[in-house]
């Protein structure tokens, strides 16, 4: 039989996790962005639960011909823009939706010869300092596009750095406001923490969303707030099973490197995952997993192919157990995958990202 260890992809919580952000910003169209892959979960596999969106975001020229392929006609928006001058040649034909962030940008796009003009995103960095425009040139480069026969309709873009924490968007927001005031064009600027947090407010203005993280089910300004204060449900669920079972004695370690001491005697679980599988290596004792839908805790170091669980809360749990790694349980349990991932030192989104391709995928 395979290695039992699988990870599903949840539809209805993703269709759940949408229409959460849309309720969160009704007045405006909501991208679903599929970038990276879908965030780990596979463009194709996610594509039935997202389809109710307006439109996709991503970032390369292959996701967006799966997109399309999938029988997707409605909006795709490259959201770092094209790299080469032949790139554009492909948006034309497939009728993407680009950023623009930089004058190289603008220089292809004055050089492409097209029939149809194209929709462009102009971005602005309003703080970030990644992407985009300084305020400053902003409205030059608006200008510029503008002028471009090449070019349709330009939409107005922004990205916040600081939505999930205390800085809050209000800095960043009256910079991106005061440099396009008057200026005509759609406005996206949200993403996930600010869809959540703000977008109930007067001052910022989005005529599209860009919700990420929170359609996969994971809390984008966790640990102030968890995917259950924001009614998200997990998007992917990875589960194995108990391979066997070790009876330690008191003083007995476990694992690489002993860093486990059992202070007393303790029944363990040897369960079928490790970093191979993308669970995060520097996860240590007391990481939280579910055996059989009751929380417990990882014991030791992560192997390459196991982990080592106390049963101590599930003192029936043997062979075959069930061991949920994060996500929900058959029980109907679910544990966060930001809780995993701030155990071991990181976020949601790189263990998501960070599923093995040896790891069985099943759609549910």
């Amino acid at each position: 039989m395979p290695r039992p260890i699988q990870a599903t992809i949840h539809l209805q919580a993703l269709r759940h996790n949408l229409a959460r952000a849309r309720r969160a910003a009704p007045d405006a169209r909501v991208w679903a962005v599929v970038k990276a892959n879908a965030y780990g979960h596979g463009i194709e596999r996610v594509y039935e639960g997202l389809r109710g969106a307006d439109g996709f975001a991503l970032l390369d020229l292959g996701e967006a011909e799966r997109v399309r392929a999938l029988g997707w006609r409605g909006p795709i928006l490259l959201l770092e823009g094209v790299f080469e001058v032949r790139d554009l040649e492909l948006c034309s034909r497939l009728n993407l939706w680009h950023t623009v962030h930089c004058d190289e940008q603008i220089e292809m796009l004055a050089t492409h010869k097209t029939q149809a003009p194209h929709r462009v995103f102009l971005k602005m960095n309003s703080g970030m300092n990644r992407l985009g425009f300084t305020p400053q040139r902003y409205r030059a480069a608006w200008t510029r596009l503008n002028a471009l026969p090449q070019v349709d309709e330009i939409s107005l873009m922004t990205h916040f750095s600081d939505a999930d924490g205390a800085k809050g968007i209000a800095q960043q927001l009256e910079v991106f406001n005061a440099a396009t005031q008057d200026l005509p064009g759609e406005r996206t600027l949200s993403n996930s923490a600010a869809t959540l947090r703000y977008n109930g407010g007067a001052p910022l203005r989005s005529d599209w969303v860009r919700p990420g993280i929170a359609v996969y089910g994971s809390a984008p300004d966790f640990p102030e707030h968890d995917a259950a204060h924001w009614e998200l449900q997990p998007a992917m669920t990875l589960a194995a099973k108990i391979i066997a079972i070790q009876d330690l004695a008191a003083g007995a370690t476990v694992g690489y490197g002993s860093s486990f001491v059992a202070d007393a005697p303790l029944r363990i679980g040897v369960v079928a995952c490790g970093y191979a599988d993308g669970y995060p290596r520097h996860c240590s004792t007391g990481t939280p997993v579910l055996v059989n839908g009751v929380r417990t805790r990882m014991v030791g170091r992560v192997s390459m192919d196991m982990i080592t669980v106390d049963l101590t809360p599930v003192p029936e749990a043997g062979f075959g157990s069930e061991v949920t790694l994060w996500g929900r349980a058959a029980n109907g349990a679910v544990l966060s995958i930001d809780e995993v991932a701030q155990a071991g030192g990181t976020v949601g989104y790189e263990l998501m990202c960070a599923l093995a391709l040896r790891v069985p995928v099943v759609v549910a």
